[in-house]
Order: structure tokens, then C-alpha cells, then sequence
């Protein structure tokens, strides 16, 4: 009879966190120099390794894109070792010395980090690697689907980091990852941070773990295309990053929001530029092949658009990048205007940028609360609004959704962790940092002396509550038909004398 294989999943959690702590207290001593080193290393080694591991994503998990995964690999790595290169993570961090107060970093720990099939190989690249820039542990519990390639990710930069000086056991991944696993590990005494990205029950347990967490679950990006937009390149942007590595980043669009007075114009552009309109027959085809029992089908998840038209017994053109459905409503009445883990794109028309508004939130509000909206316009006034107005952490503005929400083409953080602020039930809005695995302490130097603290003369100071309760004292003796003179001398009274206040 074979060992059960939640309890190896439980054991390996166990003992890799264990090891793993012994590891962070010796990493935690570690100087900027030697960590500056270490991270170097991890990000040279992450990066000559990226087309491999995407490869290996591309063989395991059966999804996504070759070509896609390995920007992805690089945008983990290179690109995101660029952007925290000069970032002090060691010691003193920042000094003001007009206020006089000295931040100091501390590591947190030990961090659960917790991948997707999604993302399997630049997920653990970006999150190791922002572990070791903080002086902190990792360890991995990688999706079943994605154990291979995610372990070999894991190894790669565990290797270059010790090489270059980290401690033993610094990284390390979980090879027989189950959800009791999974939990052994995120409840672990070792654990004292956790990095959740996946499904939404997953990102729940988290939350519900008793650690400190930061996760994001699913994003249901509404992309409006503005009146004023230049509407070639918004749905060039549409198209690109709908199907960069066929829809498997949380942030790509989902939704095409436009009005009807360039209705047209957008269609045409759609079509010319792979996307293919769905009739009413076949948009409840692909409804039933991308939807099952409620929750998307793990089958359609970065899978082309041809693929799933042939799952769902659709003819459409070889040429067709993106189905897309006409929707005319919110919620689970309307399937396909829920996330969409692939290339099928839900189509709205509104009169105005006040009924996109909208639709917009109500969109989020059904799914995605906090991600990511995208905007197409000219109009900056307009922008503003959706800006100030949007339940989200990111305003993607005339740039791919998917690129631009990830740092590819702005000046966020690069990130594959884009987490989603209170509204999505985080602590965070921010596109997640080596800062976000510290914490600061401060030390603050008295800049002035108690006794030349002026706060006036308090002692014939009297509360707002006070005067309410003389006046009605007085009130209640009174005769009613004096009431409302008496009560308007006291007042007239109270304003007339210097040193009482009416907080």
C-alpha cells in the first residue's frame, strides 16, 4: 500500500519551512553587498534559463505561449532586477533630516509562496527574487499541474543564490504539492509571511491562515474605448494583450466597453485586426465549453481561440486571434461577463463615458473588485473620472492591459503579483516589492521640547457638550413661553466671551 500523499505534502511542508527559517536567520545578517550579489546572481541565473522554463511551462501545464512565457521569465528577472537594483534593502533605508527620523529595514521572515498554472515559472522567478532582495526565506507550494517546471524555476535560483554566497535552503519548493500541503504550509510556526497567488479559494485560505498575506485572486478588466480615442490603436493594444500568452494574466482585458456613436468604427477595427463575432447560437457554445459548473473550465485556460471554437464545434476563420460575445448584462445570468482565463472577450455598447462608468463597476463589482481597469481616450477629463470613480488599484491608460498593469510599458513596479487594495480584501493597491516583505522601523529624535508646546489656555476651555447641557438645565427650569429668548441670550452670550470655545 503506497504513502498517502497528503501526509509526504504535509511532511515536505514541514520540514522545508523548518529548514528554511534556520536558513533566513542567517540571510538576515547578511549586507546590502552580499545581498546585491546574491539577488544579482539569481536574476543572471532566472534570466539565461528563460526560454527553457517556459518551454517546460508550455510541455506541463499545456497552455499559454512559448514565445509570451518567456517575456514573462524576463520581466521576472531582468526587467524587475534593472528596477530593484539600487533599492537599499539592509540597515538604514531612508533618512530625513529636516524631521529627523532614520527607517530601517527588517526582514519578515519566512514567506509562503503560493503559484499558479497560470504563471508557474515567472511567478516563482519574481517571488524568490524579491525574497532574497529583503533578506528573507521562500517556499514554494506550486501548482499540481505545474510542479516540474515550477521546482525547476525554484532550483535554478536557489543554486545561483547559494553559489553566490546565501545560505543552504534559502529557496526551496515542495515537489508534491496538495492543498493540505498547502495549508500545513501557511499555518506553519515557521511561515511569518505569505504571497498568495491563484484561485480564489486558494487566496482565501490565506487570508483565513492566521499570517499575514497578500494575494490576488481573479481580475475582470473592463477596457473602455473612449469616444475620442485613437481607436486603431486601442484595439491593436486589445488584441495584443488579450492574447499574450493566450489570456492567462489576471490583467488582461475581458471586456470591450465603447459608444455607440463609434460602434462601428470599433467593430470594424476588431474585425480586421483576428476577432471574430459570435451569433447567438454560438455564444452559448462557448459559454457551455469556457464555463462549467460556475467556475471556468481548466480546459479553455490559455488555450488559443481556435482551439476553443473547435471545443465548443464552431467553424470560424484560421485567421481569428479573439472570439467575442455581444453581452447585455452583469452577472451570473451572463456567463462570459465573468473572467476569462483565455481569448474571448466580452463586447458591451453604452450612449456615453457617465453609462461606461457604469457598466464598469458593476463589471468589477461581479469580479475583480481592485485589479485593473483599462481606458482608451483623448480625453483627459474623462480619464480623471474613471481614475477618481473605479473600485481599482490600476488605471491602465492608452497602453495594453496586460503589459501595462504588469510594468512592460509603465512606470509601475515590474510585478506578478498585482494586488488589489482593501476593495479586493488586501492590505495593499500596490504592484508588490521587496519593500512589501519588510518591515520598517523608525527611529525619531525629539525636534522640540514639551515646555514649548503652546496649546492655549484649555483650562476655561469648554466642550460643545458642556454648553448644550447648561443650556438645557436652563431650559428645563423655564417657563415654556421664555424658552426660546432664554436660550437665544445664552447663546448670544457664550459668543461674546473670549476664551470659550464652541468645538
Amino acid at each position: 500500500m503506497g504513502i498517502d500523499k497528503d501526509l509526504i505534502s504535509r511532511q515536505q511542508a514541514r520540514d522545508l519551512a523548518v529548514k528554511a527559517r534556520d536558513a533566513q536567520t542567517v540571510w538576515a545578517q547578511a549586507s546590502q553587498e552580499q545581498v546585491d550579489r546574491v539577488v544579482e546572481a539569481a536574476v543572471e541565473a532566472g534570466t539565461a534559463a528563460a526560454q527553457q522554463l517556459a518551454e517546460m511551462a508550455v510541455e506541463e501545464t499545456r497552455m499559454g505561449i512559448v514565445q509570451d512565457k518567456t517575456v514573462k521569465n524576463l520581466l521576472a528577472t531582468k526587467i524587475l532586477g534593472d528596477y530593484i537594483r539600487e533599492m537599499r534593502t539592509v540597515g538604514v533605508i531612508k533618512e530625513d533630516q529636516e524631521k529627523k527620523v532614520i527607517e530601517i529595514a527588517e526582514p519578515v521572515g519566512v514567506i509562503a509562496g503560493i503559484t499558479p498554472t497560470t504563471n508557474p515559472t515567472s511567478t516563482v522567478f519574481y517571488k524568490a527574487i524579491i525574497a532574497l532582495k529583503s533578506r528573507n526565506a521562500i517556499v514554494f507550494s506550486p501548482h499540481p499541474r505545474a510542479v516540474k517546471c515550477s521546482w525547476e524555476a525554484a532550483r535554478i535560483v536557489h543554486e545561483a543564490a547559494v553559489k553566490a554566497g546565501a545560505p543552504e535552503g534559502i529557496i526551496s519548493c515542495i515537489d508534491t504539492p496538495t492543498m493540505e500541503g498547502t495549508k500545513e504550509l501557511m499555518t506553519h510556526p515557521a511561515i511569518s509571511f505569505i504571497l498568495a497567488t491563484g484561485g480564489t479559494n486558494l487566496v482565501r485560505a490565506a487570508y483565513s491562515s492566521g499570517k499575514p498575506a497578500i494575494g490576488v485572486g481573479p481580475g475582470n478588466v473592463p477596457a473602455y474605448i473612449e469616444r475620442t480615442a485613437d481607436v486603431e490603436k486601442a484595439v491593436r493594444c486589445i488584441i495584443l494583450s488579450k492574447t499574450f500568452d493566450n489570456g492567462t494574466v489576471c490583467a488582461s482585458e475581458q471586456h470591450v466597453v465603447t459608444e455607440r456613436v463609434i460602434e462601428a468604427k470599433v467593430i470594424d477595427a476588431l474585425k480586421r485586426h483576428g476577432a471574430y463575432f459570435l451569433n447567438a447560437a454560438e455564444k452559448k457554445k462557448i459559454e457551455d465549453v469556457v464555463f462549467r459548473r460556475g467556475s471556468i473550465n481548466p480546459e479553455v485556460v490559455g488555450q488559443p481561440a481556435l482551439k476553443i471554437a473547435d471545443m465548443a464545434g464552431i467553424k470560424v476563420p484560421v485567421d481569428t486571434k479573439v472570439l467575442i460575445a455581444n453581452l447585455s448584462e452583469v452577472g451570473p445570468n451572463e456567463p462570459l461577463s465573468g473572467e476569462k482565463l483565455c481569448p474571448v472577450l466580452g463586447f458591451y455598447t453604452v450612449e456615453n463615458w457617465v453609462e461606461a462608468c457604469e457598466l464598469s463597476i458593476a463589471l468589477l463589482q461581479y469580479m475583480g473588485m481592485g485589479h485593473t481597469f483599462a481606458i482608451h481616450s483623448q480625453n483627459e477629463s474623462v480619464v480623471m473620472e474613471f481614475a477618481l470613480k473605479k473600485p481599482i488599484s490600476r488605471i491602465v491608460w492608452n497602453t495594453p492591459s496586460t503589459h501595462g498593469a504588469v510594468g512592460i510599458t509603465t512606470g509601475l513596479a515590474p510585478a506578478l503579483t498585482l494586488s488589489c487594495g482593501t476593495m479586493g480584501g488586501s492590505s495593499t493597491a500596490d504592484n508588490v516589492t521587496p519593500y512589501h516583505l519588510l518591515n520598517i522601523k523608525r527611529l525619531c529624535l525629539g525636534i522640540r521640547e514639551p515646555e514649548e508646546l503652546d496649546f492655549g489656555d484649555t483650562a476655561t476651555i469648554l466642550q460643545r457638550q458642556d454648553l448644550e447641557k447648561i443650556i438645557r438645565q436652563v431650559l428645563s427650569r423655564s417657563p415654556e413661553k421664555d424658552a426660546k429668548e432664554i436660550e437665544s441670550i445664552v447663546w448670544e452670550t457664550l459668543k461674546r466671551l473670549p476664551k470659550v470655545s464652541m468645538k
